[in-house]
């Protein structure tokens, strides 16, 4: 699948066994695969929010709107039948509307593709406001193409903090042994950055998904061998969970700085692989 995707999109700015990352405007990559019919199986993303960090052009609301609507129907058009779109948004100012209007109600019957669930990622650390709540929770939109036809691997991602895991009905246990279901709010911690709290996982990127956000909706969501597709790549989360859990990744950057932290950040895996690879009993608990 990689060279034909190569063959298409011409030779990647990164690429290993298991990740192909293009520096282009995902718009661009988009199109061109969906003209020579390259499927993927699952695309897991977060796209700039339209709120001004350092990577965003602020747009018109309305603009923004069509501009995500645009790229999604793209994912759609080259999603297998089976496949999923998870789309990660927080909020933005709508002009004479509304502060913090969560991006989910601007877009979620604009899409092709069947909404399946909201979940809500709830984390600790945060904006700290004044004159308004301090936002703690941004939402994943869980969309599919077919409602009858989904891939969802719910003990994969069982939350093993069972409070009461031996309670029993009628002499039988009432919980799964492996957990619980994680329910539809996800309590993961941010990547936080500063002097005496910045992550260990922490790159350049300012606004960083959390590796353990990603793994979970990656097993959740998706099967090993698949081929997962992140147009707006970042900092490469998504890239480096598909490659520790026999997935393959197709990422787009439109910044060549980012695409450089990504280089970095998975040939640093590969290393610690390899490191593992030679002496295993030095990982073994």
């Amino acid at each position: 699948m990689f060279n034909k995707i190569k063959n298409v999109l011409g030779n990647p700015f990164y690429e290993n066994e298991d990740s192909i990352i293009y520096n282009m405007d995902c718009l661009e990559g988009l199109k061109i695969l969906r003209d020579n019919n390259i499927k993927i199986d699952s695309t897991i993303t977060s796209p700039p929010y339209n709120i001004g960090k350092e990577y965003e052009n602020i747009k018109p609301v309305n603009d923004f709107v069509n501009w995500i609507t645009e790229i999604s129907d793209l994912i759609y058009d080259i999603t297998k039948s089976n496949g999923c779109y998870l789309l990660n948004v927080g909020y933005m100012e709508v002009p004479n509307k509304g502060r913090a209007v969560p991006i989910t109600y601007l877009l979620w019957d604009k899409l092709k593709f069947y909404l399946n669930q909201e979940i809500i990622w709830n984390y600790g650390a945060g904006v700290a406001a004044k004159n308004y709540l301090s936002p703690r929770n941004e939402k994943i939109l869980w969309y599919i193409k077919n409602y009858e036809n989904y891939t969802f691997n719910l003990d994969d991602i069982r939350d093993p903090d069972v409070k009461y895991p031996n309670q029993k009905k009628n002499g039988k246990l009432r919980c799964n042994t492996l957990g619980k279901n994680p329910s539809d709010v996800w309590q993961i911690a941010k990547v936080t950055s500063g002097a005496n709290r910045s992550s260990e996982e922490r790159t350049d990127h300012p606004a960083q998904f959390p590796v353990d956000l990603i793994t979970r909706m990656v097993l959740g969501f998706t099967n090993q061998n698949n081929l997962v597709l992140d147009p707006f790549m970042g900092s490469g989360t998504t890239a480096e969970v598909c490659m520790k859990n026999n997935r393959k990744s197709i990422g787009f950057e439109i910044r060549e700085d980012y695409c450089q932290t990504i280089k970095n950040r998975l040939e640093n895996v590969i290393k610690q692989e390899e490191i593992k690879a030679m002496s295993p009993t030095l990982f073994q608990f």
